[in-house]
């Protein structure tokens, strides 16, 4: 399964993936402050990735303290708990398409209109994993994204 170059219902999935935060945190005596919820709102409106300082500017608009500390904290607690990645390439965070589920996340990112789609990856499963565990290596963490372009972009490009 894959998100972000298809066609959804965009505010249930917003919806879908508040309600899974808020689960979440409840059942793991987390705290979603106000910033917190507004960073991850922010995060599920577009299915691109945002970086620290579009996120600030959103902050301020929405009446936030807009001083990076709050966006970094916020971004970092997303991050930890599993509600947002962070997308290397882009030096940029995207929400995440899958909340509540233990995954390694793979990202698609159009070179053209920088739209993010996430899918889950079995990186220590595949041919990656084969060859860690050849040389007695554990794999913790993979980032895995692949750069192209995007079905809108492919079609513009015809």
């Amino acid at each position: 399964m894959m998100t972000g170059f298809e066609p959804h219902d965009h505010v249930g999935c917003i919806a879908d993936a508040m309600s899974a935060a808020e689960q979440r945190c409840a059942s793991r005596s987390l705290r979603l402050t106000a910033v917190r919820r507004q960073v991850l709102e922010i995060l599920l409106q577009e299915h691109v990735a945002l970086g620290a300082y579009d996120i600030l500017e959103h902050l301020r608009l929405a009446g936030f303290n807009s001083q990076p500390p709050v966006a970094y904290r916020a971004l970092d607690f997303l991050v930890t708990n599993g509600f947002a990645h962070k997308v290397e390439r882009l030096n940029a965070f995207i929400a995440c398409s899958y909340p509540g589920e233990t995954h390694s996340p793979a990202f698609m990112i159009c070179r053209n209109c920088d739209v993010v789609a996430e899918t889950r990856s079995t990186p220590v499963k595949g041919s990656l994993g084969a060859a860690a565990r050849s040389v007695g290596f554990r794999i913790e963490r993979t980032v895995v994204e692949a750069e192209g372009l995007c079905p809108l972009c492919q079609e513009e490009a015809i």
